[in-house]
């Protein structure tokens, strides 16, 4: 069994994640292409994410990619979460994850109508209320949800849950629809109401960013090419973290694994996988530095960590497991960074890592200061961290 040790699982990752400065990537697609998709909860993490992977090139190439060449798609992926990735990459990842995801949201949907006694039979009415929001997104172009309420009573429903709790919420129908039907692979978020840090989007139908529809794939086949895609990503690694990735059941990944066929390695005691065509070692890469965006892609890639995060946990994550901005010194967590109070690029080494390191992370840091162009970040999708607290302090 092929032993692959710390130290190359790190090397792996600096090249394979356009991380290390001879493997950057020259435009957003092929950044998404490296990372399989561009975690993209946070809208300033995709736009940091993307460009410091780039060897050129900054905001203005990330905007052009996602609205104006729009080779980069936001959709609804795995374990619910937003990703942004290209048209081939978002094909699959829709019928290998997004798929059921859109099943699951819309059961809960039609639980909650069916409590509120809107019609005899629900189903019908929600299927009527889905196509209503479709047909005025035609018409429109490009709308919010508010706007789609106002379009027809149905969308305008105000859906309660919770009532008369702590944790009671109320929302338009319109949103939630707006979800599913993102979800299903059939409406798209566009451009946000705002800069390029806004959380809120404008909808626009699926035929705005590709006519003819996203490429049809069995839902089997999808997720035996996801797994593939995320292994040569992201391999070596456990079946155990890309059951987590991907947010499948350990029956699913069984499944692929066997259509997938992956050579078993040995992570340093730690049973592991990687692709059968992929045992040979990585090329040597120079010192890399890297200053990530909270919820990067690279960090939130596997459930294991200890390898690359070492005992730094609780001062990059967040109480819900997210992780702040990081610090990264040839493929591992050396500390973090964060805005304080006028705005400047502040990093934070928790451990000590040479001169070579401090010299590089400012110069990163320098580098960064110029994407933002003055631009203040806010983690509105987590909590601050422990590190970012303080420096921000």
């Amino acid at each position: 069994m092929r032993r692959i040790n710390v130290e190359e699982r790190r090397v792996r990752l600096g090249l394979r994640h356009s991380l290390a400065g001879s493997a950057q990537a020259t435009s957003p697609a092929e950044v998404a292409n490296s990372l399989v998709a561009v975690h993209g909860t946070d809208p300033s993490s995709v736009y940091l994410g993307i460009a410091g992977r780039m060897a050129g090139g900054g905001i203005a190439a990330v905007e052009r990619a996602l609205y104006a060449e729009k080779t980069l798609i936001r959709l609804l992926g795995m374990r619910r979460t937003v990703f942004v990735t290209t048209q081939d990459v978002a094909a699959v990842v829709q019928a290998a994850c997004s798929d059921a995801v859109a099943a699951n949201e819309r059961r809960k949907l039609l639980g909650w109508l069916a409590a509120m006694d809107l019609a005899p039979d629900i189903r019908d009415w929600l299927a009527g209320a889905e196509q209503a929001a479709l047909d005025a997104l035609a018409l429109r172009g490009e709308a919010t949800a508010a706007e789609l309420a106002t379009d027809d009573k149905r969308l305008a429903v105000q859906v309660v849950l919770g009532d008369g709790t702590s944790m009671g919420t109320r929302f338009n129908l319109a949103s939630r629809l707006l979800f599913v039907l993102a979800a299903q692979g059939k409406v798209v978020r566009g451009r946000p109401n705002g800069s390029w840090t806004s959380h809120q989007y404008r909808w626009t139908p699926l035929s705005a960013w590709c006519p003819g529809g996203l490429q049809q794939w069995a839902a089997e086949d999808a997720e035996v090419e996801l797994a593939r895609r995320w292994l040569y990503a992201y391999g070596p690694a456990s079946a155990g973290d890309l059951q987590w990735w991907t947010g499948w059941t350990k029956t699913q990944v069984r499944r692929v694994l066997t259509q997938l066929q992956p050579e078993e390695v040995d992570l340093d005691g730690e049973p592991g996988i990687v692709l059968a065509a992929d045992l040979e070692p990585p090329p040597a890469a120079e010192p890399w530095v890297a200053l990530l965006p909270g919820l990067d892609s690279t960090p939130m890639g596997w459930r294991a960590r200890d390898w690359y995060l070492g005992e730094h946990a609780a001062r990059l994550f967040d109480q819900t497991g997210n992780i702040g901005p990081s610090l990264w010194w040839n493929g591992r967590v050396v500390g973090g960074w964060a805005q304080d109070r006028d705005g400047q690029i502040v990093c934070r080494f928790l451990e000590d890592v040479g001169s070579d390191a401090v010299a590089a992370a400012a110069a990163s840091a320098q580098r960064l200061a110029d994407l933002l162009g003055g631009v203040r970040l806010a983690p509105r999708t987590r909590g601050r961290t422990w590190l970012e607290e303080e420096l921000a302090r």
